[in-house]
């Protein structure tokens, strides 16, 4: 099939990669991009046939609402737009129906696969109704490995399926985190982290490709040296956490591994100021003196 993609980022550019090796031909456009074939939403539109099927792997947010926006006063009826980025599953309802209103269709996939999904395939999870479904399920199942996509509900549900899978993932990487934190915590054993990492793999309930990437990390950095205990989150942790307060679930684990993300960013944590000042108030616990700031 024939189809435009708008964004040629790490993902974009190797799903456009993999389409074209499926077959399909694709029509690109992105901003600043020298590899584009297209230089702007009316010119991409304007080189596709109908059904037209216009595909968005930008960020969440405003850049994907302008050009969400900008696409519905080019599209016409049976024509189809796919969000393959992180959206808000809320703002993909409220998009849906605005295409509807427009006779263009909305399918929300979510994507996941990161930069191996070239070589290993996207698990992708895609919302909408059941004929904008198959309208772009040739590209969806190029895109995926065997049995790795699949129609998951009405408009909103590839996205929310999408932010608790995310969620998850929070999780996942946070109890390998503290585990193997520990690992090294404990001078007795002089563990090789790599070595049980590869380990695990074999055999353990606890393999998981998070445990084989791990695994590569450790091969390079054998004590992460080189790399700053730092971690950001896209948005979908917070989401999930919040959707999970709104509806009365519990999700501890995935809300502590939100919180511990935020913990990382912090130079000097206020929170263990305030036990250590406690300690010392209530049991007289000596406390260390803060260090000294660099001069400016």
């Amino acid at each position: 099939m024939k189809l435009g993609m708008v964004g040629l980022g790490r993902m974009g550019g190797n799903m456009v990669e993999r389409l074209r090796q499926g077959g399909h031909v694709l029509e690109t456009y992105a901003l600043d991009a020298p590899e584009r074939t297209a230089d702007s939403l009316d010119d991409l539109v304007s080189r596709l046939e109908a059904p037209r099927v216009v595909w968005l792997m930008i960020p969440a947010g405003e850049p994907t609402e302008t050009s969400f926006q900008t696409l519905l006063t080019l599209l016409e009826e049976g024509d189809v737009v796919v969000d393959g980025g992180n959206s808000n599953f809320r703002d993909s309802m409220r998009r849906a129906e605005e295409a509807m209103a427009k006779g263009v269709s909305f399918v929300d996939a979510g994507v996941s696969g990161g930069i191996w999904g070239l070589a290993e395939g996207y698990c992708i999870m895609a919302g909408g109704t059941e004929a904008a479904f198959k309208t772009v399920e040739p590209a969806i199942a190029t895109l995926a490995p065997e049995s790795g996509y699949a129609h998951v509900g009405p408009p909103g549900a590839g996205h929310f399926v999408k932010m608790v899978h995310n969620g998850i993932e929070y999780g996942l990487m946070q109890a390998y985190a503290e585990g193997f934190d520990l690992l090294q915590g404990i001078p007795d054993f002089e563990l090789d982290l790599q070595q049980v990492a590869a380990l695990w793999q074999h055999g353990s309930v606890v393999r998981s490709w998070l445990l084989e990437l791990l695994d590569s990390a450790l091969q390079e950095d054998p004590h992460l040296e080189g790399i700053r205990g730092y971690v950001q989150d896209s948005g979908e942790g917070r989401w999930t956490i919040n959707e999970a307060v709104d509806a009365a679930v519990p999700v501890p684990v995935l809300a502590l591994s939100l919180f511990a993300r935020f913990s990382s960013r912090e130079d000097e944590s206020f929170a263990a100021k305030v036990n250590a000042a406690l300690r010392h108030q209530f049991g007289g616990h000596a406390v260390e003196a803060a260090k000294a700031k660099a001069a400016e």
